[in-house]
């Protein structure tokens, strides 16, 4: 039969090595995340950009434009945008 001292040892070890894991994945997932493929469960393509980087900023402010905007003028551009990209979405049911 093995000595309890050993075995709550190992044991220890054990679950200080676990918790070490949980937080190192913890900070790789965040960044990871943005180069595993969509097919693989990554993020798609429309995901906005992640907080604090220029890019996020950017796509704030054109947001907020876009939100104080009239909207007939909004659809008009969002049309606008969509025949520029070559969508050829027979037009949203409303």
């Amino acid at each position: 039969m093995p000595k309890p001292f050993p075995l709550l040892l190992i044991l220890a070890a054990l679950s200080v090595g676990l918790s070490g894991c949980g937080t190192v994945n913890e900070r790789l997932s965040a960044g990871m995340g943005d180069y595993v493929p969509q097919w693989a469960g990554g993020l798609p393509a429309d995901a906005p950009p992640r907080a604090g980087t220029p890019q996020y900023d950017a796509y704030m402010k054109e947001r907020e434009r876009k939100r104080l905007m009239p909207a007939a003028e909004r659809e008009k551009e969002e049309q606008a945008e969509k025949g520029a990209t070559g969508s050829t979405s027979g037009g949203a049911i409303r």
